[in-house]
């Protein structure tokens, strides 16, 4: 990520201003693919926002998932669902309740907390997080803020998508973000950040999977690597939905342009001409 402390302190400015104008808690969606930085990027302006006297939450789109026994179920019921992720995992009704709490000024709030590491990386729900008088609330995650898309887009599909199997499972997806839509509705902004070129999360899992096991941890091969990342895009393509979402201003507030070594390119508004940071 970017070194520049100026754009992390106006970005964290910008939210303070937001909070201050909404007169409740301020929900900021933040929208990224694996390897682009999202987590890094809630962690810095969490920081700063404590440093200017903000309560700040980061609230993971995984933090939602249904628990490993609903997600048992879900994957006997349909075994395309391999691995968690894809819309229909999460629990959504959970999420509304959180965030409509947090909006409403209620306080404390029990915020749901999810274990990767648990059942042999299946993950699964762990104790909630009790937390009070949130100001700002850091909603991030892989698809948060994607909207369905005209089924007919499948027709013509980007590999992965090959078959007409694949090409049923993507129409499927697509219309379970349908059930998502009413936690967008929450999001009073949205950042996407995005990748120059979407192919390059596989490059980045990969290296962070080689990590881990030059770690001692429990880690994929680049082998089992592939087929993970492509579950994902078979699910919801970045060419299909993410590409047509970054040039909405209707949906998207500000787009940053993640490059190959994880810094930033370009900044931008939809409809505005592009920066370089």
């Amino acid at each position: 990520m970017t070194n520049d402390n100026d754009f992390w302190l106006s970005l964290a400015r910008q939210f303070a201003s937001y909070r201050q104008q909404l007169g409740r808690p301020f929900i900021q969606g933040i929208l990224g693919a694996q390897g682009t930085g999202k987590t890094t990027m809630c962690g810095i302006l969490c920081l700063i926002l404590k440093q200017l006297g903000y309560r700040t939450l980061s609230l993971s789109l995984d933090d939602l998932y249904k628990t490993y026994d609903e997600r048992l179920a879900l994957k006997q019921k349909d075994p395309r669902l391999i691995w968690r992720g894809p819309p229909g995992t999460h629990d959504v009704e959970l999420g509304l309740t959180v965030l409509n709490q947090i909006r409403e000024c209620k306080s404390p709030v029990a915020v749901p907390r999810f274990d990767k590491s648990l059942y042999a990386g299946a993950g699964d729900r762990m104790a909630p997080e009790v937390v009070e008088n949130v100001d700002i609330v850091l909603f991030e995650g892989w698809f948060v803020g994607v909207r369905p898309i005209d089924p007919a887009a499948f027709d013509t599909a980007p590999p992965p998508i090959f078959t007409v199997e694949d090409r049923e499972f993507a129409r499927e997806i697509n219309n379970k973000l349908n059930d998502y839509l009413p936690l967008w509705e929450l999001l009073d902004s949205l950042i996407v950040l995005h990748p120059k070129d979407y192919r390059l999360s596989l490059e980045w899992r990969q290296q962070a999977e080689r990590q881990m096991i030059a770690a001692g941890k429990p880690g994929m091969s680049e082998q089992e690597v592939e087929p993970f990342v492509h579950y994902f895009w078979r699910s919801l393509h970045p060419e299909l939905f993410i590409t047509p979402l970054v040039k909405s201003p209707t949906f998207v507030d500000l787009v940053i342009e993640i490059n190959y070594d994880h810094s930033f390119g370009k900044v931008y508004r939809p409809n505005h001409i592009p920066n370089d940071i």
